[in-house]
């Protein structure tokens, strides 16, 4: 299933963002799409609502040579990370996408058995297709499943106000 509902938009962020082409962007099936700015990284980190099981994901770029090539992923990483520490880790997965891969209809599948209980996703976008000057992400989302667990923001306050003993 797709997760795009699952995502958690206030605990996102996306470095090295173009101001006229953010981060939000590429989370809607539209038009729009993230751009890089100085250069062709990307650092998109992703926060889920709840622990899910990731099985592949959809990247979506333009066939001009700025769509995503060299992808690393790291999962539940305890801190934000900056471009030099993605350069020098090791990810849960390094990807290698294709001209296929970033067509509308592309899916890449991840090693399975390492995506359990993922609460967080870190992309760090290392090149581009045609080595462009920026990178482009026209849509992306993951799909899998959530872990059965209980999302805490579906709760509603019974009675009382907030930190208020019984």
């Amino acid at each position: 299933m797709d997760l795009m509902p699952f995502i958690n938009k206030a605990g996102c962020e996306c470095l090295n963002e173009s101001d006229e082409h953010g981060f939000d962007n590429c989370l809607r099936k539209d038009m729009t799409f993230l751009e890089s700015d100085c250069d062709e990284q990307l650092l998109i980190t992703v926060a889920f609502n709840q622990p899910v099981k990731l099985y592949s994901m959809k990247f979506q770029g333009p066939d001009n040579g700025q769509g995503p090539k060299y992808v690393k992923i790291f999962i539940n990483l305890p801190r934000s990370m900056d471009f030099e520490e993605a350069e020098r880790s090791e990810p849960t997965q390094a990807l290698e996408l294709t001209e296929d891969d970033i067509k509308e209809d592309g899916i890449v599948p991840l090693r399975y058995v390492k995506f359990q209980n993922v609460n967080s996703v870190t992309i760090f976008v290392q090149s581009n297709q045609g080595e462009e000057e920026t990178t482009r992400i026209s849509y992306f989302t993951f799909i899998g499943t959530p872990v059965q667990a209980t999302n805490m923001n579906d709760f509603k306050r019974v009675v009382g106000k907030k930190g208020e003993s019984h």
